[in-house]
């Protein structure tokens, strides 16, 4: 029996501490039971013991409605010193204070933060393994690394403010802005037009202070008219933003801004009066309005995901009935009212199939007709495409109102299935340069506000209906100020490694804090650091979906697994499912446990003493602009420069130096959790690739063939082993493979016929006579012929002109090549099932070090970049030159 005295039986209202522990239960947790929960939707492991609450506790509200801090019992981790027990005896009494420099045994009354619903995490994963060890290690290894580093940094140049603020490897990092208040923060989550991260021109109009007014020598200088942005110019000179030094002010984006605004999707065309919905078996007619709402749930029934969800089911109903109210509801054939009042009645079959048979004669046009539809389309495109920003001609990257429709959402979002209202131009605010002309909004229509703020970003804004997210129109993504700011970024975090391994001290030291609200503080901050959290957000509008991040865990979202496992399971960034488990430092293990303990329930806080406003301050006391969103990009690419700098490429291949690179991206994608479920087209993606190598087996198979029939003598020379074929090329999946040869063949014949016949419409000639392709045809029965017979006799005639063993042996060797390509492509796929790498290489990982990697291993950048890629990351591309010795 311990000597130490429990409270067990002590009034709860006398064990109030929340702000220090006691040595006596910090032992008693180091040998307790398991602390767990049934996790939502993951295993139970029969190690699992249910947290129970003491008899007699009063149950405590969750942070959005109580008013009082909650009470806990005393505990404290055994090593930290002295007995806290023994320190805090005296002062039992809670004395009102808001301060999180004292005790919070001390407070008594203080008012819980606001609940932070609002949050993100990444990607999410059903992957029920926890992060492998051997992972796990290496990134230890690259802390410890970072930790030298950063001391080494430090020694060079005294960390004063002054210096924190002027030092920089490359370039000097701009100013940092200050946060933005509510009201922009919903911004972020629209579909396709996203705010620009760090930036205050993203604030709803009514939100914002009025922009400064422009000089009379700023005005001078727009024309009246702004000219036809479409219209071909010359190539202009590609202004290097990088090169030039950085500007004094850069809360002001630009001096004139001239565009043509926004394209609004076409207007509704109603159905065939053959075309009805039916309820009940029997065809309805429905007001314009409400029949365009049909059609976006019946022209959708191929995607059963959606439309069999229930909860997507229950909001198209509620908003279609909504619909029906307003606009005289439903009639039948006669005219008289027909009561929608079950979903389960209404059949949308007919719909769908217009729809589809819409959908299929389009597929079913001629190239003509295609290439001519999208010169069309592009013709009308054209105006919207560029703007002038500071007279250089910028691609916007939005400039199309999103149709009308039903939302989707992403994961279990509470409000797929309801319906995106049509944007009307009096819903939207251009914003352009003062003497520019203003965009003419369609006939019949006003524009909301016009305004003139250089210190915003965007081009044109409106409120969309379902969540009530404010939507812009940006810049594309290969434009001079996303460019600024992707740069502006990545150098945030590249400061950061001058001060990692003060933080990672600092906040492992206060793991073991007195005060409750910086233990909490220092646990959340090795989570952010160790697992990529998020850190999580305030929600501000009721009805959203319920996703968390770090700040605001619940008490059912972590579970427990002795000695140190940590089982997450929360609704993440999207709603999609956040599961996974860690092993975590033994003191953090305590904390979280001790975060838990009763009398909290689920609904309460985990981290109840803390927000991410607080949170980012704290941050910031140590780097200018530092918030816990840093952390992500930082190790990221931190950990991306380590691991590719440990590379060894020589003599490599190009498809092996390729696949190094994406192993180092799955490595750091994996350790910083940027998971995804597997693909439901991934097994036959697999599949095909599979048949790919088959098929350049069984072509390799067949040139070594071709070589005994030229000599016969080389099976002897090189030996039987040599040619034989491989045990996966039997019989049954050669006969396959050799009807799909000559089926491909025969396409191959045919489109070249309808190339042929198009060239010659265009020149004015006749087509091709029918016999024309009847004769080129014959190929494919030679072909098949030619099968037979290698079938039947197992020899294979030397093909091409003028065959010799040493070409035949030249093509063995280039088949040996590509089928290994192949094979590690089918490795590297099947390696990214569950690994999201794009997340990691768009976002995350400075692209100045995929280029050093393109450089110094002389591989193509076009092997890691798409074209889009390679436009948005013009700048890293540039600024890095031919340098291979460039270091994040």
């Amino acid at each position: 029996m311990r000597g130490d005295s429990s409270d067990d039986d002590v009034p709860l209202a006398k064990t109030t501490q929340a702000s220090i522990t006691s040595p006596s239960s910090n032992r008693k947790m180091d040998s307790a039971a398991s602390v767990g929960l049934s996790i939502r939707k993951g295993p139970v492991d029969d190690r699992m013991d249910i947290d129970s609450t003491p008899n007699g506790a009063a149950k405590r509200k969750s942070r959005t409605s109580a008013g009082a801090a909650p009470k806990y019992k005393e505990e404290s981790d055994s090593d930290d010193g002295a007995p806290l027990a023994k320190r805090q005896r005296s002062n039992r009494k809670q004395v009102e204070s808001d301060s999180d420099d004292e005790p919070i045994a001390k407070k008594n009354g203080m008012k819980l933060p606001p609940s932070a619903k609002e949050t993100a995490t990444i990607e999410s994963s059903d992957d029920d393994k926890p992060l492998g060890s051997k992972l796990a290690q290496r990134k230890a290894n690259i802390e410890k690394a970072a930790a030298k580093d950063a001391k080494a940094i430090r020694a060079k140049k005294p960390a004063t403010k002054k210096a924190i603020k002027d030092e920089s490897d490359d370039e000097p990092l701009a100013k940092p802005k200050k946060r933005q208040p509510n009201g922009a923060a919903s911004a972020k989550k629209t579909n396709g037009v996203k705010k620009e991260p760090d930036s205050d021109s993203d604030v709803p109009i009514a939100k914002k202070a009025k922009a400064a007014s422009a000089t009379k020598g700023k005005a001078a200088a727009v024309k009246e008219e702004s000219k036809d942005l479409s219209e071909n110019e010359e190539e202009e000179e590609e202004y290097r933003w990088w090169d030039q030094p950085k500007k004094e002010d850069d809360t002001i984006k630009w001096t004139t801004l001239e565009h043509n605004g926004v394209l609004f999707p076409p207007p509704y065309q109603p159905l065939p009066k053959n075309v009805k919905l039916y309820y009940d078996g029997k065809p309805v007619n429905l007001h314009v309005e409400a029949e365009e709402v049909a059609t976006f749930f019946g022209s959708m029934l191929h995607s059963t995901q959606n439309v069999e969800n229930p909860v997507f089911q229950k909001n198209f109903f509620n908003d279609f009935k909504d619909i029906l109210d307003k606009t005289g509801g439903a009639k039948d054939m006669n005219g008289n009212p027909v009561n929608i009042a079950e979903f389960k009645k209404l059949d949308f079959t007919k719909i769908f199939e217009h729809y589809k048979a819409i959908s299929e004669a389009k597929k079913a046009r001629s190239p003509a007709e295609k290439k001519a539809e999208k010169a069309e389309k592009e013709k009308l495109e054209a105006p919207y495409m560029y703007c002038k920003w500071d007279g250089r001609k910028e691609k916007v990257g939005n400039f199309r109102v999103e149709p009308p429709g039903l939302f989707r959402g992403r994961g279990e979002h509470p409000k797929t299935g309801k319906v995106k209202k049509r944007v009307m131009p009096e819903q939207v605010t251009i914003n352009i340069g003062k003497g520019a002309k203003v965009p003419d909004p369609p006939p019949g229509h006003k524009w909301k506000a016009v305004q003139h703020d250089n210190k915003a970003t965007w081009l044109a804004m409106w409120q969309e209906n379902v969540n009530g997210n404010y939507k812009y129109v940006m810049l594309a993504a290969n434009s001079t100020i996303k460019g600024q700011s992707d740069f502006k970024k990545f150098e945030k975090a590249r400061e950061l490694k001058k001060h990692i391994d003060r933080i990672r001290a600092d906040y492992t030291r206060e793991l073991k804090s007195e005060i409750m609200a910086d233990r909490q503080r220092a646990t959340a901050m090795y989570l952010i650091d160790k697992f990529a959290l998020r850190a999580g957000n305030e929600k501000d509008t009721e009805n959203e979906a319920e996703t968390v991040g770090c700040c605001s865990l619940k008490y059912e979202h972590v579970t427990l697994r002795e000695p140190n496992t940590v089982i997450f399971d929360f609704l993440g960034k999207d709603s999609i499912r956040f599961y996974n488990e860690f092993v975590v430092d033994r003191q953090v293990f305590k904390n979280l446990k001790m975060f838990k303990k009763p009398p909290k329930e689920p609904g309460d806080d985990i981290f109840d003493r803390l927000t991410t406003s607080q949170l980012n301050k704290h941050l910031s006391s140590y780097m200018p602009g530092l918030t816990a969103k840093v952390f992500r990009t930082y190790n990221a690419s931190w950990t991306m420069s380590k691991l590719l700098q440990s590379l060894k490429v020589e003599d490599r291949t190009m498809a092996e130096k390729i696949k190094l690179y994406n192993d180092c991206n799955r490595e750091v994608a994996i350790l910083c959790n940027h998971k995804r479920t597997v693909g439901a087209s991934h097994e036959a993606q697999m599949e095909k690739l599979g048949d790919r190598i088959k098929g350049l087996k069984y072509q390799k198979w067949r040139t070594k063939m071709m070589m005994l029939d030229l000599d016969p003598k080389l099976k002897k020379k090189k030996g039987a082993e040599y040619f034989e074929r491989d045990a996966e090329l039997d019989d049954a999946w050669i006969g396959q493979h050799q009807k799909f040869l000559a089926e491909e063949l025969k396409t191959k014949i045919e489109k070249k016929f309808e190339k042929d016949n198009e060239k010659l419409v265009a020149e004015g000639k006749d087509k091709l006579p029918a016999k024309e392709l009847k004769e080129r045809l014959k190929a494919v029965g030679e072909l098949e012929a030619k099968f037979k017979k290698e079938n039947k006799t197992g020899k294979v005639e030397a093909e091409g002109k003028g065959p010799t063993v040493e070409k035949l042996t030249a093509a063995v060797e280039k088949l040996d090549e590509r089928i290994k390509t192949l094979e590690l492509q089918a490795a590297d796929r099947d390696g990214n099932k569950e690994v999201a790498l794009g997340t990691s290489k768009i976002n995350y990982i400075d692209p100045r070090l995929t280029v050093v990697f393109s450089n110094k291993f002389n591989v193509p950048i076009e092997k890691f970049f798409s074209k889009t890629l390679r436009d948005k990351f013009n700048w890293a591309i540039q600024s890095v030159g031919k340098d291979s010795t460039w270091e994040f």
